[in-house]
């Protein structure tokens, strides 16, 4: 229950909309009743051949009581309405800042498609909270002890009866079902994620699943996913016909025994026959708002689990953190971080300081630890244990925001927005396009050239090089470089290079590669192996070391036929 106040106090914003759908709503309720007794008094009245007036003035209060009816329903129905979408607008906004202001490694643990599901079909859940949840009941108790106030003046006995029905159509049947359906909308949540997740997958990997011939066997699991999905939500309906079914006999018992007690007590002399059939009637339509309560239970226990749901996502971002990030030297201590799920750890006690301005190369084998450094130090992911400091300031307590804004990257995966090429750049000066296309060597590329999505349309040294020109575009004076050449040919790397301590004479440097190349002018090489740090120190002090940086070098230079 806790997981929906929120969603509640987003109610309260709308308490206008919400509070005029519940008065709309409570007049067509009373309205409806009144028009089914006053149409029973009627067949009453007209079988005594009463006097032509009477009948007129009877007929004019059931016409003006149907169009009161069917105004108040409309105003209940555009309130309502209204409430729940502003509701739903806001929460939905609410949802996309608290993901916007999270760590891009809490987002990891979901899965695209469950991270899909929840964002548009529990969000879309919450709908329900105050059409199906709130709304019912308070329009059926109103209604009910209004309906039960007016029959008292004929029927102390049929007041009893309407009670007990009440508290058996409102109370006791819904109880019932929703103690034997516990748990049930829960599972409808968690396979239609990971319906949503399957299909996810099936529409982004089809050409690899194609190009491999596994696409029968993600065929099948999509399949498996849909089949889980659809008997689970055939359960639900069942059960919800069951409760509908149990509250239409219960309430048709009422009726009945409404119809018998009125009986025996008009033969009896203590009710008058004239009020026979409009007690019946009233009975007949009041038990209408107690239909809607037989789904109650199904409804709140999805909104409750899409609430957890959605708060599960989003709990991680409730820590204060700063909006800045000042200047300073980059300083790793004692840091470790396991991937999740991986039993092998990626970083190790790794300790090291990247002075304020100076240029650090970051090198080893493929898997020793060296893009995992850059990945927290961009706050993609959180160290398991000891602390990166900038300046003075613990990176743990500053935004996610506040250091991609100091930072020019270059990833080894750089996401293409479909467009051109100067709205991927978002270059400050869009004159200055054409000349920085020139300088990363893409001449040929205008800065109105269509990119599609992710880039699909250029090659991946093109993708390096325009990623390098978007760094430089960017504001910041902290250059991340996770393997930004490792497409191109030589004379185009050293171009990138040069271009690099053009641009960031004064800034700091990380450059994360595998190849050795160009790091002569390095104020420092950081030498990874298996997670640790095995050798830091100036090109020229590695190399007359003869250590490990001097034989990974060697291996390089024999690889490409040159001298060390």
């Amino acid at each position: 229950m806790n997981e929906l106040l929120q969603i509640v106090r987003m109610m309260l914003r709308e308490k206008r909309d919400s509070i005029l759908s519940i008065v709309f709503g409570y007049i067509a309720g009373v309205v409806a009743v009144g028009l089914f007794a006053a149409n029973g008094y009627l067949i009453a009245q007209a079988a005594l051949t009463p006097p032509l007036y009477v009948l007129i003035g009877m007929v004019v209060v059931v016409k003006l009581g149907s169009i009161l009816r069917a105004a108040s329903r409309y105003g209940e129905r555009y309130f309502s309405h209204r409430a729940t979408f502003t509701m739903l607008g806001e929460l939905r906004v609410h949802f996309f800042e608290t993901l916007s202001a999270m760590m891009p490694s809490s987002l990891q643990r979901y899965r695209s498609g469950d991270l899909l599901s929840r964002i548009v079909g529990d969000v879309e859940s919450m709908q329900n909270v105050f059409l199906r949840v709130v709304y019912p009941p308070l329009v059926m108790v109103t209604v009910f002890l209004s309906t039960i106030v007016f029959v008292s003046f004929y029927s102390l006995a049929v007041v009893v009866l309407l009670t007990i029905g009440l508290i058996g159509t409102g109370l006791i049947v819904p109880a019932w079902f929703a103690y034997r359906r516990r748990g049930q909308s829960g599972n409808i949540r968690e396979t239609r994620a990971a319906l949503a997740t399957e299909t996810t997958e099936w529409l982004q990997g089809f050409r690899e699943l194609k190009i491999h011939g596994q696409l029968g066997d993600k065929k099948a699991q999509l399949l498996a996913a849909s089949n889980t999905y659809i008997t689970e939500q055939a359960n639900a309906e069942q059960e919800t016909i069951k409760a509908h079914a149990v509250n239409t006999v219960m309430s048709s018992l009422i009726v009945w025994a409404v119809l018998a007690v009125s009986g025996f007590l008009v033969a009896g002399g203590e009710l008058d026959g004239l009020f026979l059939a409009m007690l019946v009637m009233i009975s007949l339509t009041v038990f209408d708002h107690a239909a809607p309560m037989a789904a109650l239970p199904l409804y709140y226990e999805e909104s409750e689990q899409a609430a957890k749901r959605l708060k599960a996502v989003t709990e991680e971002a409730k820590r204060t953190l700063q909006n800045t990030l000042p200047g300073g030297n980059i300083t790793f201590s004692d840091v470790s971080y396991t991937f999740p799920g991986d039993f092998r750890p990626a970083l190790r006690d790794v300790s090291f300081c990247v002075p304020a301005g100076s240029k650090t190369a970051i090198v080893g084998a493929s898997g020793s630890g060296k893009s995992t450094i850059a990945k927290l130090l961009l706050k993609l992911a959180e160290p398991d244990s000891g602390s990166i400091v900038i300046g003075e300031t613990p990176l743990a307590n500053v935004t996610s925001e506040a250091v991609w804004a100091r930072a020019k990257v270059v990833l080894q995966e750089n996401h293409f927005f479909a467009g051109t090429i100067e709205e991927n750049l978002l270059c400050d000066n869009p004159e200055n396009v054409r000349s920085l296309l020139e300088a990363v060597g893409l001449p040929h590329f205008a800065p109105s050239s269509a990119v599609q999505e992710k880039g699909s349309n250029l090659s991946g040294g093109e993708k390096q090089r325009l990623a390098m020109a978007r760094a430089i575009c960017k504001s910041g004076d902290l250059w991340i470089l996770d393997e930004p050449t490792s497409s191109l040919d030589d004379m185009t790397e050293q171009r990138i290079y040069d271009l690099l301590t053009q641009h960031a004479k004064t800034d700091t440097v990380l450059l994360i590669s595998h190849r050795l190349e160009g790091l002569q002018h390095m104020d420092q090489i950081i030498v990874m192996d298996e997670g640790r740090i095995v050798e830091s120190g100036t090109f020229a002090e590695l190399m007359n070391k003869q250590g490990v940086f001097y034989e990974l070098k060697q291996i390089e230079s024999n690889m490409i036929g040159a001298k060390p």
